[in-house]
């Protein structure tokens, strides 16, 4: 039996970079993500990070892709799909001359959609540094909240008190992806 969410749409974010979501639904393997994303500028699209209990699969549609994962440098292209489990540390990279599309599957969502929605918001309105980070620290634990995982390196613990108390300190502000603070 198959479920489905309601469709988000489409992030179009100041540097012309898109998040598409394409389905949001529940098959056999249960509930999933399916967004794509456009990619134009190159470096870094993301720090190291690891998710406890997410799944994502990537698959490239055009340009190339550096993944790290576990360490490891894993480099794809058209065609090619990489798998990230539970657990694995990893970070990718837009290593293509021009445009990097590809697809992104979640399983299951978690929180996913939020993070690409809080993101977008942040970029639009000029809240983040250079390096992609949310400038105001509240901002940034909303965004560490919603990425259902964790930073590699500095302890869950850690993270947790801190990162968590700054998300708790927004969501008691009134700090939403759709509000104005």
């Amino acid at each position: 039996m198959r479920q489905h969410q309601p469709n988000p749409g489409v992030l179009v974010h100041p540097d012309g970079t898109t998040v598409t979501c394409l389905e949001w639904s529940t098959d056999d393997h249960g509930e999933y993500l399916l967004v794509e994303h456009n990619i134009s500028r190159n470096g870094a699209i993301n720090g190291a990070h690891w998710h406890p209990s997410l799944t994502e699969t990537f698959t490239i549609i055009q340009g190339t892709m550096r993944f790290r994962v576990d360490g490891k440098d894993i480099w794809a292209g058209p065609g090619e799909r990489l798998t990230v489990t539970p657990g694995q540390v990893h970070q990718f990279w837009n290593e293509s001359d021009g445009q990097l599309m590809m697809r992104h599957e979640i399983r299951p969502p978690g929180n996913h959609w939020q993070m690409f929605a809080l993101i977008h918001k942040l970029e639009t309105e000029g809240k983040m540094n250079k390096k992609g980070i949310p400038s105001n620290p509240l901002w940034l634990g909303l965004a560490w909240k919603s990425m259902d995982g964790y930073i590699a390196g500095p302890p869950v613990t850690v993270q947790k008190v801190v990162m968590g108390g700054l998300a708790r300190i927004a969501n008691a502000l009134g700090y939403t992806v759709n509000g104005n603070s």
